[in-house]
C-alpha cells in the first residue's frame, strides 16, 4: 500500500485522538502502521495506558481509508475477531471498541457473544455476523462446529486476542491456537495480534500466538513505564514467630481506615474463601457500609456481578472486595486504590492488579499490601524491588495436550469436515502440536473414528467417520452433546446456590454443599443463609437471621506457589543486613532471632536446621523454591531416608522450605546428604513415593471430559461428581488393564508431574541443593523460618484435648520466653 493511502486512515483516527485532547502514543502509531503494512504480532504495554486502541486502531484506520475512497460508506461484512479470555471482560471491551466507531462515524456493527450471551441473541449472531464481534475462546470453537461459518467469515481481516498472558501456558490457550489455525486456514492472510502485560516471555508468547507464521510476526512494546506506587501496612505490633494468616484479619481497622481515605478501593484476595470472610469482617465492623461495600468473585451469579461492575465504573461503591475475577483489562478509571491481602505470590500479578487503579494514561497506580504473616513483609519488599529491576515471570506454553486436540478435531468434523493431510498441516502449523510425531496423529483419529483399542466395541465412541477421505460427525445427538460439552475445559460440577423466591446467587461446589445439613447454616455471597433442601444439584436458601456456624465455601484448588522469581527475591531480601524499607525494619527483629539461633543462607549456602518437640524429631530444608516444588522434595526425601531404615515421616511444607518429622532420631549425617541429592532417579523415586498413579487418576478426570469420553452436561440433567468420578475411574481402570499405551494415560500423568509438582523446577532445585555447600544446625528451639511449617502440621490435626490455636500460643509463650533472654546458637 502506498505511504499516501496507508497514513490517511491514520490522519484520521489521529485527528480523533486531537479532538478528545489526547495525543496517540508511539507504541499505538507503529501498531496502526503494522495492520496497514499486512503484519501480524504481539502489543506489550504496561496496563491502562491504550492497547485496546492500539489493535483496535488498524482496522478502523483502514475502515477510513476504504471509506475515503469509496464515497458511499455502508456496513461492511464481519471483519474483525476479538476474542477476549473472561466473559466478564466482553462487556467492557465492547463498550470500548463501539465509542470510537460512534464518533468516527463509521457504519459498522459492533456484538458480543459470551455464555452469558442471551439465547435470543446467540440465534441472530449466528444467522449473519456483525461487522466486528467480540467473544469468548469457547464461543469461538463453537462457531466452528457450524458449516456455514466459513462462508460468513469470508472477508474476515483480523483477529485480535486480548490477554493473551492469561491464555498462554493454559488449555484453552491451546484451543484457541487450534481455533486460530482454522481461521488461517481459511483466510490466509488474516492478520493476528495479541494483546500482552506483565509477562517476562514475550517473544515467546508471539511466537506461540502465531505459530507457523511467527517468523514474519513483529512485537510492539509501549516503551513508557506505568508509574506504581506499593505502599506495606506496617502492624503496629509484630510476633516474632510468623504462621499462616494469624496477622491479616488483626490488621482489619488500618484497612479500614485505608478504604476511607479513598473514593473507591479494589481489595483483591487471592481465594474466594478470603473474600467472603473480608467481606464480612469490613461489615461487621462498619455496618452502615451494607450499600457502599461490595464483592466479586467467579462463583457468584453473574447479575450480580454485573451490578457491582456497574457500580465499580459509576464510581457508586466504596469498596468491592474481590479475587482474581477482576484481575483483567476491566477499565474503571474512578478506582484510586488497590488493596492487597496477602502475598501476591507473583510479580507480574501484583502489576496486574495495582494497574486496576489509575486505568489511564498518565496516572500512577496504588497499591497497598497487607500482609497475614510477618515474613510477607519481606515478601512485598522484595517484590517491590523486583517491579523496579523488571525482573517479571514467564508464562510456559502447554505441548501436546491430546485431550484438547480431539475435541477439536470433532468440532471441526461437526462442523465443515477435514481432511487428513490437510488437517494434519494446519494442526502442526500451531505451536502446541509443531513436534507431532506420527503415532501421535494416527492415534488422535483412532481415537475420535473408533474410540481406540479398549473402547472401540461400543457404538457411542465411535463419533467420527470417513467417506471417500473427509472426516465428519452425522449424528445430530453426538452433535449436540459436544456442543454442550466444549466449555468443559473450564468448568466445574457444581451446584447453584439459590433463595426460596428463584434468585439466584451463584454456585459452590459439591462436596461442601452436601456437608451442609438441612437447617445449617453458611455464608455465601456475603449473607448468612439457611439451607432449605438440597436435590438436582440446587441447594435452595433463605436468608438466616442468627446463625448457629460461620461455614464459610472453600473452593477446589492449591494453595498458589510463590514463583521463582519472587522465590529467589525474597531469599536475596532476608540475606539484606541493614534497609531503610519499612517493611524490612519491621520484620528485623524476626530476621534477627533467625541469625541468632541458626542462620539465614548464602546464595551458595543450604540451610538445614534440627531440633525436637513434643511432636518428636524434626528436619527442616529452605530451598526457597516454592510450595509445589517442596511438597515434592519432601515426599521425595522421606522416601529416600526410609529406604534402608523403615520409619515413619510426617511431612508438611510453604514456600520457604520443608519439614520432615519423625518419632526418633533420621537426621542423615554430612556424608549421607548426597545420596538423598541423587538426580538420576528423580523421577522413578517420585512415581513410586508420590502415588503419581492415584494423583493420575484425578487428573483424567478433567482430560476425560475435554475429550469427550465422559459427558458432563447432558440436556436437562447435568451429572454430578460423583458420577463424573465413577464413569472417569472406570475408564481409567479400563484403560490401565486394557489399553495401557493410551496417549491419555500419558498425558495424565504428565500433567500431574508438571503442573502439580512442578517437575522442571523441582529437577533444578535438586540439581542446585546438591551443588550448594551444606549448612546443618541443631537449634534448640523453633526458629522463625522453623515455626510456620511446624505450626501447619499441627493446626491441620486433630487434637483432642486442646484445639490447634491453645497449642500455637503456648509454643509462642515458650519462644519468646527463650527470646528474651537473648540469642542462642
Amino acid at each position: 500500500m502506498p505511504e499516501k493511502q496507508e497514513l490517511s486512515g491514520i490522519a484520521t483516527l489521529t485527528n480523533w485522538f486531537a479532538n478528545r485532547g489526547w495525543d496517540p502514543f508511539p507504541f499505538q502509531k507503529r501498531s496502526w502502521k503494522a495492520y496497514a503494512q499486512g503484519k501480524s504480532g504481539l502489543i506489550h504495554a504496561p496496563t491502562g495506558i491504550g492497547k485496546t486502541l492500539a489493535a483496535w486502531g488498524g482496522p478502523l484506520a483502514e475502515a477510513l481509508e476504504e471509506d475515503t475512497k469509496s464515497g458511499s460508506p455502508k456496513m461492511p461484512p464481519f471483519r474483525v475477531l476479538w476474542i477476549t479470555p473472561l466473559r466478564a471482560l466482553a462487556s467492557d471491551t465492547f463498550s470500548a471498541l463501539q465509542e470510537p466507531v460512534d464518533e468516527l462515524g463509521l457504519p459498522w456493527k459492533v456484538q458480543m457473544r459470551t455464555g452469558d450471551t442471551s439465547q435470543s441473541q446467540k440465534s441472530k449472531i449466528k444467522k449473519q455476523l456483525p461487522t466486528a464481534l467480540v467473544t469468548t475462546p469457547e464461543s469461538l470453537s463453537l462457531f466452528l462446529t457450524y458449516e456455514e461459518t466459513k462462508a460468513q467469515m469470508s472477508d474476515l481481516r483480523c483477529v485480535i486476542v486480548d490477554e493473551w498472558h492469561e491464555l498462554l501456558g493454559t488449555k484453552r490457550g491451546v484451543q484457541t491456537e487450534l481455533c486460530l489455525a482454522r481461521l488461517r486456514a481459511w483466510r490466509p492472510d488474516l492478520r493476528i495480534w495479541g494483546l500482552s502485560a506483565t509477562i517476562g516471555n514475550l517473544e515467546e508468547a508471539r511466537d506461540v500466538l502465531l505459530g507457523s507464521r511467527s517468523s514474519g510476526g513483529t512485537l510492539i512494546t509501549g516503551s513508557m513505564t506505568k508509574k506504581i506506587d506499593v505502599e506495606t501496612l506496617i502492624p503496629e505490633t509484630i510476633e516474632r514467630f510468623p504462621w499462616g494468616g494469624h496477622l491479616g484479619m488483626e490488621m482489619t481497622s488500618r484497612v479500614i481506615k485505608s478504604i476511607e481515605s479513598s473514593r473507591t478501593t479494589l481489595l483483591f484476595t487471592n481465594t474466594r474463601s478470603q473474600t467472603e470472610i473480608w467481606f464480612q469482617a469490613l461489615l461487621e465492623a462498619r455496618p452502615e457500609w451494607k450499600e457502599e461495600i461490595a464483592m466479586h468473585h467467579g462463583s457468584l451469579e453473574k447479575a450480580l456481578r454485573n451490578e457491582v461492575e456497574e457500580r465499580l465504573a459509576t464510581g457508586t461503591v466504596k469498596c468491592v472486595v474481590c479475587t482474581s475475577s477482576l484481575d483483567l483489562g476491566v477499565d474503571f478509571s474512578p478506582v484510586e486504590q488497590v488493596i492487597q491481602v496477602g502475598s501476591p505470590k507473583g510479580i507480574s500479578r501484583f502489576i496486574q492488579r495495582a494497574g486496576r487503579s489509575g486505568h489511564q494514561p498518565g496516572k500512577p497506580s496504588r497499591i497497598l499490601g497487607v500482609p497475614t504473616n510477618a515474613f510477607e513483609l519481606v515478601e512485598f519488599a522484595a517484590t517491590r524491588d523486583a517491579i523496579k529491576k523488571r525482573k517479571i515471570e514467564a508464562r510456559v506454553p502447554l505441548n501436546l495436550a491430546l485431550d484438547v486436540l480431539v475435541q477439536h478435531l470433532v468440532t471441526v468434523a461437526i462442523g465443515s469436515g477435514f481432511q487428513e493431510e490437510e488437517m494434519r498441516k494446519e494442526v502442526c502449523s500451531t505451536h502446541a502440536f509443531r513436534d507431532m510425531d506420527d503415532l501421535e496423529w494416527q492415534w488422535a483419529l483412532e481415537f475420535i473414528t473408533t474410540g481406540g483399542q479398549s473402547l472401540k466395541a461400543y457404538p457411542d465412541y465411535r463419533k467420527v467417520q470417513c467417506h471417500e477421505g473427509v472426516y465428519r460427525m452425522t449424528d445430530k445427538r453426538q452433535s449436540h452433546l459436544h456442543r454442550m460439552n466444549i466449555g468443559t475445559i473450564t468448568s466445574e460440577t457444581t451446584i447453584s446456590v439459590r433463595l426460596t423466591n428463584g434468585k439466584k446467587l451463584g454456585t459452590v461446589e459439591e462436596g461442601f454443599i452436601s456437608r451442609i445439613k438441612t437447617g445449617g447454616h453458611f455464608i455465601f455471597a456475603g449473607r448468612l443463609l439457611e439451607l432449605v433442601r438440597f436435590r438436582e444439584l440446587i441447594a435452595e436458601v433463605r436468608p438466616a437471621k442468627k446463625a448457629k456456624s460461620r461455614n464459610i465455601p472453600k473452593w477446589g484448588g492449591s494453595k498458589m506457589p510463590l514463583s521463582t522469581e519472587l522465590a529467589d527475591a525474597v531469599a536475596g531480601k532476608m540475606r539484606e543486613t541493614s534497609s531503610r524499607l519499612p517493611e524490612m525494619r519491621a520484620a528485623k527483629p524476626i530476621l534477627e532471632i533467625q541469625r541468632a539461633w541458626s542462620t539465614i543462607p548464602a546464595p551458595d549456602e543450604l540451610l538445614v536446621e534440627t531440633t525436637e518437640s513434643s511432636q518428636g524429631h524434626h528436619v527442616f530444608l529452605y530451598p526457597f523454591a516454592g510450595r509445589l516444588v517442596h511438597e515434592g522434595l519432601a515426599n521425595l526425601f522421606a522416601f529416600r531416608l526410609s529406604q534402608n531404615h523403615p520409619r515413619t515421616i510426617h511431612l508438611a511444607f510453604n514456600d520457604y522450605g520443608f519439614k520432615m518429622t519423625c518419632d526418633r532420631p533420621f537426621a542423615p549425617s554430612p556424608e549421607d546428604w548426597p545420596e538423598v541429592f541423587r538426580g538420576d532417579t528423580l523421577l522413578v523415586d517420585l512415581l513410586e513415593c508420590m502415588n503419581v498413579a492415584e494423583l493420575a487418576k484425578r487428573q483424567f478426570r478433567e482430560i476425560a471430559r475435554v475429550a469427550g469420553l465422559i459427558i458432563g452436561n447432558y440436556p436437562g440433567r447435568p451429572k454430578t461428581m460423583r458420577n463424573l468420578q465413577t464413569s472417569s475411574g472406570l475408564l481409567f481402570e479400563v484403560f490401565t488393564k486394557y489399553d495401557a499405551d493410551n496417549l491419555l494415560l500419558a498425558q495424565s500423568q504428565r500433567e500431574i508431574l508438571e503442573r502439580q509438582l512442578e517437575l522442571s523446577r523441582l529437577k533444578n532445585t535438586l540439581h542446585a541443593m546438591a551443588e550448594k555447600q551444606l549448612v546443618q544446625i541443631h537449634t534448640p528451639k523453633l526458629t522463625p523460618l522453623a515455626f510456620p511449617l511446624w505450626a501447619e502440621q499441627v493446626t491441620s490435626r486433630q487434637v483432642s484435648t486442646e484445639s490447634p490455636a491453645d497449642i500455637l500460643a503456648r509454643t509462642l509463650d515458650d519462644l519468646e520466653s527463650v527470646a528474651s533472654r537473648g540469642g542462642i546458637r
